[in-house]
């Protein structure tokens, strides 16, 4: 677990104000027993969880591709080639969506905009020093050119909500440490 207690009591903030501002259908799927607390959540999401990304092409055209999430600090994080579609929209519509599922155990799914930690060009976001550290463990450091090949990137909810058929149970992330 990587957060402050800062950063779990706005986590929990947008898990409540997200669900309040839901559909009365989605209340009904996502309620009482069957939601996760911003504890719970951080607890279950560790190591790399698979993410589906939704963005948006030129021509309002959604798109959705596959990467690894990280969630540090109360959201996500994930990276891409510097060539992928996926960077190419994001650099022009930051604009995302997000989600990982476990099966019909758990759903996490995010709305919101993108920063880019480490631009090709320009300042990096100021803890990127700290995050580069993490993912050069999980993966190795000579994994990329981390300067040239790779985007990372925060994703700044607007939105989240948190599904679990039985929290209790949920077990976190798989190891997934490629180190």
């Amino acid at each position: 677990m990587h957060e402050t207690p800062d950063e779990l009591h706005r986590l929990q903030d947008l898990l409540d104000t997200s669900l309040s501002r839901s559909t009365a259908h989605l209340r009904s799927i996502i309620s009482g027993e069957r939601t996760l607390t911003a504890g719970q959540l951080t607890r279950v999401l560790t190591g790399m969880c698979t993410l589906a990304l939704a963005t948006v092409t030129a021509k309002g055209e959604p798109r959705i591709s596959g990467a690894d999430g990280h969630f540090l600090h109360g959201t996500w994080h994930f990276g891409t080639a510097r060539t992928a579609a996926k960077a190419r929209h994001l650099a022009a519509r930051p604009a995302i969506s997000a989600a990982h599922l476990r099966g019909e155990d758990l759903g996490v799914f995010t709305h919101g905009a993108v920063e880019v930690l480490n631009p090709a060009d320009g300042e990096p976001a100021a803890d990127w020093p700290e995050l580069l550290a993490y993912f050069q463990d999980f993966y190795g450091a000579d994994a990329f050119d981390w300067d040239h090949d790779v985007v990372y990137y925060r994703l700044h909810p607007h939105w989240m909500t948190a599904y679990a058929a039985d929290p209790a149970s949920l077990d976190p992330a798989p190891s997934d440490h490629r180190g």
